[in-house]
């Protein structure tokens, strides 16, 4: 059964192909026809009444005020956000550089692999972030930057006080935790510098599956003096560590007061990789949260699992009380999937047991329309108290103990505009989460241009992660437009050698 229609690629040439969306047998499949290498059918989802629930959010965006370009008919070949995109920045990546301290073998995007250097300089840096923050209506409000590995580089703190300066409430930084393992001190100067959290990567809770499991320890630790919040970045692969995902989310909870959120990233194959591959080692976000679900005895249901676009509700609240245009979570309904835990005396709790959680959007919306048909900011801010008031309904009385931080930050954000009470939610909550990237062989234009994570090139573009990194691979082309000869070799370090 045809579920949608879209454009796919061919996974051996590349090609831009019409696609079908289809249901068989219980799971979501993409197919394609190339005129030159036939037919394909590839798993986009495995569980087909979980993609129709999650379809349930959609929400397509109106793109951003001021594109780079005007609509393009060779999406995603003619890419930087063109007047045919659906949303804006939510997130902004910046490649620092391509070196790196360490040389896995499974890496092709590191100086050694690649033959060359790609390290933009500052004032390139400083223009990727202007033009980031030129946005309209909204400035992009969160970058990261990344690599290779971005703490390779000695102007590392300068960028980042940078970025602050110029208006990032968010800046993140990806990265292996050799540095932040190695010297106290590193993260502590990132702190001070500004970065607000080290997105780290973490596969495993064992040497079998996280052969940096020592230096992922040493790095917390030294986060944890400092209060700079971490987030737990695994790449899932079946039969690899997909068994782990349960312990992972444990060692997270174990760690919460510096630990902010796991974010799973099922594999993306955009290597080399066949039929085979894909059928050993390829994981889906039903396939994530079944396991999630297994592996944690239960508590957190493959159900208490939302897509992006399930807080637009928010947006729209916030938008229509103070008449300013918000930030907008208006990414594909099938890119991801999130949920909360807090952490208590009790254990984890899902904020589900805690909050009838579809009742709750239910009642931001009645707010919202009531907020439009109230005029004078008075009696908005009446209707907005009553609004609350109303919305505690969707409370569960088992656990009303637990509620009492939830609520203060909804009267907090919501009434007040006081976005300190989030500091607290990010220190007693844990963020579950997952982003799965597209490779050639799932590769959906639509997704393409409903994506809210891009990346900032130095000759002035934004181009959408799965564009950048697979599909038309714009990651290779603007790193070899920009590379520079390799001078000297960095060492590498021996991750065993790290007390």
């Amino acid at each position: 059964m045809i579920l949608k229609q879209t454009n796919g690629l061919c996974p051996v040439c590349g090609r831009v192909l019409p696609a079908d969306i289809i249901e068989d047998n219980g799971q979501i499949y993409i197919n394609r026809t190339c005129p030159e290498h036939g037919a394909f059918s590839h798993l986009y989802w495995s569980d087909a009444e979980m993609y129709n629930k999650f379809d349930l959010f959609e929400s397509i965006g109106h793109g951003i005020e001021n594109p780079q370009f005007e609509a393009a008919d060779g999406c995603p070949h003619d890419c930087g956000l063109c007047s045919n995109h659906k949303s804006g920045t939510l997130l902004a990546n910046i490649d620092l550089t391509n070196r790196c301290n360490l040389a896995c073998d499974f890496c092709f995007a590191n100086a050694r692999a690649c033959g060359y250097v790609y390290e933009p300089s500052f004032d390139e840096i400083v223009g990727m972030l202007q033009l980031l923050r030129d946005q309209k209506p909204v400035p992009a409000p969160a970058v990261q930057f990344s690599g290779g590995e971005p703490t390779m580089r000695e102007d590392l703190f300068d960028i980042i006080r940078k970025a602050r300066s110029m208006g990032f409430s968010q800046i993140q930084i990806a990265t292996n935790g050799i540095k932040l393992a190695q010297d106290p001190e590193y993260a502590r100067e990132m702190e001070a510098a500004g970065i607000t959290t080290v997105y780290l990567h973490f596969d495993g809770v064992t040497r079998e599956t996280n052969h940096l499991i020592k230096i992922s320890r040493k790095a917390l630790e030294n986060c944890r003096k400092v209060k700079l919040g971490i987030v737990l970045v695994p790449t899932v692969i079946n039969g690899r560590n997909d068994h782990e995902v349960g312990d992972i989310i444990r060692f997270a909870v174990e760690n919460v007061d510096v630990v902010r959120g796991v974010n799973f990233q099922p594999v993306a194959f955009t290597g080399a990789a066949d039929d085979e591959n894909l059928e050993r080692e390829r994981v889906t976000i039903p396939d994530l949260m079944a396991r999630i679900e297994d592996q944690t005895d239960g508590i957190l249901k493959k159900e208490y699992f939302y897509p992006v676009p399930c807080v637009i509700p928010f947006s729209d609240l916030v938008e229509t009380y103070t008449g300013e245009p918000q930030v907008r979570f208006t990414t594909h309904q099938h890119c991801g999937a999130a949920t909360y835990g807090f952490v208590t005396d009790e254990g984890l709790i899902p904020i589900n047991e805690m909050v009838d959680v579809d009742g709750f959007f239910h009642a931001i919306n009645q707010m919202k329309d009531k907020l439009n048909q109230d005029n004078g900011s008075i009696n908005k801010y009446v209707t907005l108290m009553e609004g609350i008031n109303e919305m505690r309904t969707s409370l569960k009385n088992d656990r009303m103990s637990s509620t009492t931080l939830f609520w203060k930050i909804i009267a907090q954000t919501l009434v007040k505009h006081d976005f300190t009470a989030l500091r607290d939610f990010h220190w007693n909550a844990l963020f579950i989460g997952t982003m799965h990237f597209m490779d050639n062989f799932n590769y959906d234009t639509a997704r393409v241009q409903r994506c809210c994570i891009h990346y900032a090139t130095p000759d002035g573009k934004l181009i959408p992660f799965c564009t950048y990194n697979s599909g038309p691979v714009y990651r290779e082309k603007v790193w070899k437009d920009y590379s520079q000869p390799i001078v000297q070799k960095d060492p590498i370090v021996d991750p065993d050698t790290i007390e």
